[in-house]
């Protein structure tokens, strides 16, 4: 079973690109949860991120975006004395900020995965060229124009880099390559 080569360097990688990476997602909670992790990435691996992922639950109420919204300073350094927490208190601010911010997505549009999947029509996407690996991209005109609208919106640490990987892990893009056994499965 051939899977994206970027999965394979690791057990945990392998699990979260077989189990979770590139699946279509249309539950709220879970696309807060993904946001907040990519929030969380920015600048460090993946892998940090995924081995830290217990303790972002345990810091971040299981990513319930209504308690999230709610926290204040004592919550911020409450989960920067977290052991194995990443020390940054702008990501951590981030975080809560994006979930008000969240919040006020789902009460326009009644939910954020009606907000996040209209720009593609509810449909996946996929790139010419991309499934073959001839085409390997960071961002894309999608990713740029649902960033700005995302920091219009008050979000922030969501930069069309950011935003690109999060609809790949999402599955509003599909990214697996053609070789992948994931990529017929999430087509």
């Amino acid at each position: 079973m051939r899977r994206c080569a970027w999965a394979d360097s690791n057990p945990l990688l392998a699990e979260y690109h077989d189990q979770e990476w590139g699946t279509p997602l249309h539950d709220d909670r879970k696309q807060f949860e993904f946001i907040s992790l990519e929030v969380m990435q920015c600048g460090l691996s993946w892998l940090t991120v995924l081995k830290k992922r217990e303790v972002f639950k345990e810091a971040f109420a299981d990513f319930d975006v209504a308690s999230i919204a709610g926290f204040d300073e004592s919550n911020v350094d409450a989960i920067l004395g977290m052991e194995h927490m990443i020390k940054s208190r702008r990501k951590v601010e981030a975080i809560i900020r994006n979930a008000r911010s969240f919040l006020k997505i789902q009460e326009e549009f009644g939910s954020f995965d009606r907000y996040i999947w209209q720009f593609t029509e509810g449909k996946t996407l996929e790139y010419p060229g991309h499934a073959e690996g001839s085409v390997i991209i960071a961002r894309n005109e999608l990713s740029d124009a649902i960033s700005a609208d995302l920091k219009k919106r008050g979000f922030s640490f969501l930069g069309s880099i950011t935003v690109y990987a999060h609809l790949q892990a999402a599955g509003i893009i599909n990214d697996h390559l053609a070789y992948c056994f994931r990529y017929q499965q999430d087509h």
